[in-house]
Order: structure tokens, then sequence, then C-alpha cells
């Protein structure tokens, strides 16, 4: 059975490309590159994603939605740019959640998490310490890879933010054990 892919690999108009990384709009208030996605007219709650076919529905909630899924998986067939940014979200998340402890609370979640997700000190492509350079282009300039730090930034604080609404979903005291049950697992048995 393939992993699975994601839907936004036919995205009409297609992403700015840099390199082969895509810049897709974001349902976000956290600042960066990208121009944000309008929030949907009834708010939801900050565990739930709205609706795949809503205008608010991004690639981030995809990630969340087929995270646990493709865990499992060693191999993924990369079919478009969306599924290089869903890759690098798989790891960012197995990342966060290897750094939330079964017995720590909220609050003590959420420092852990942000600092890593607010950590500027991370590869992108090209670097000697990016996992899959093969598969993925550098960008062409300083310039471009400036706006592809910022974008993966804007990402990983954004997927820390909706991450921890999902870990904490039922109580601010315990993590959920199902979520954290995947701390050891490797997406394509590698890491951030």
């Amino acid at each position: 059975m393939p992993a699975y892919n994601s839907v936004f690999n036919a995205a009409e108009p297609a992403p700015r490309l840099v390199g082969n990384f895509p810049l897709f709009p974001l349902r976000t208030k956290v600042r960066g590159p990208v121009y944000p996605l309008p929030f949907p007219e009834l708010p939801l709650p900050a565990n739930e994603s709205p609706d795949p076919d809503s205008e608010s529905y991004d690639i981030l909630d995809e990630v969340l939605a087929l995270f646990r899924a493709n865990t499992f998986f060693r191999n993924f067939e990369i079919q478009g740019p969306a599924d290089r940014l869903l890759v690098y979200g798989i790891w960012f998340v197995s990342d966060c959640l290897a750094k939330i402890r079964p017995v720590a609370s909220l609050r003590d979640a959420t420092k852990d998490v942000m600092n890593l997700a607010l950590d500027l000190n991370f590869a992108i492509p090209g670097d000697p310490a990016w996992p899959l350079n093969q598969m993925y282009e550098p960008p062409r300039d300083r310039q471009d890879a400036e706006i592809l730090r910022q974008y993966m930034s804007q990402v990983r604080q954004e997927l820390a933010a909706r991450l921890l609404a999902r870990v904490y979903d039922e109580s601010d005291v315990k993590p959920s054990k199902w979520w954290l049950s995947f701390t050891k697992r490797k997406f394509m048995g590698k890491g951030l």
C-alpha cells in the first residue's frame, strides 16, 4: 500500500517555488513571506481543522491529518511540490512529539515545543545537514534562501501551535498517549 500524498499537488494556481520547495499560503497569524488564508466563518476549536473543501483548509491541516498514517511508511514517492512540504511537516511533527514528555503539562510542553519552533538554526534544502538533499533543490541565491528560511520558520511555529492544541485537547495536565505513541517512529527512517 502506498503512502498518502498531498491533495495540494494539483493546487491551482501553482505555488511559488524556492528551489523545488513550495510556498503555500497558510491560515495563520504568524508573520511570514506568504499571504495568510482567511479563517473559517464559524470559529473552530483549536484542535480541529476546517473541512478539506473549505478555502481555509491549508497544507498544515493536511500534515496533521496524514501524520499518523504516513509515519508507518519507510518509502514515500514524491509526486509534486506539496509532497516536499508534507515530508518536512511530518519530520517536524515527529521532532515536536519527541520534545513532549509523557508527564509534561501543557505549559511545559508549550515552552519546549515553541523553543524548537522558534530556533532559527535549522537546516534548509542545500545545507549539508538537510536529510534528503538528493530530492530537494537548493535555493538559487541568498535572497531565496532567506525567504525559504522565513517560510519554514512560519510553518514550524504554526504547526507547533496546532499540534499542541491536538495533543492537549482533552486535558491541560497530560498529553494524549495516543499522539505520544508515535514519538519513536521515524518517517522514511529519517528525521530533522
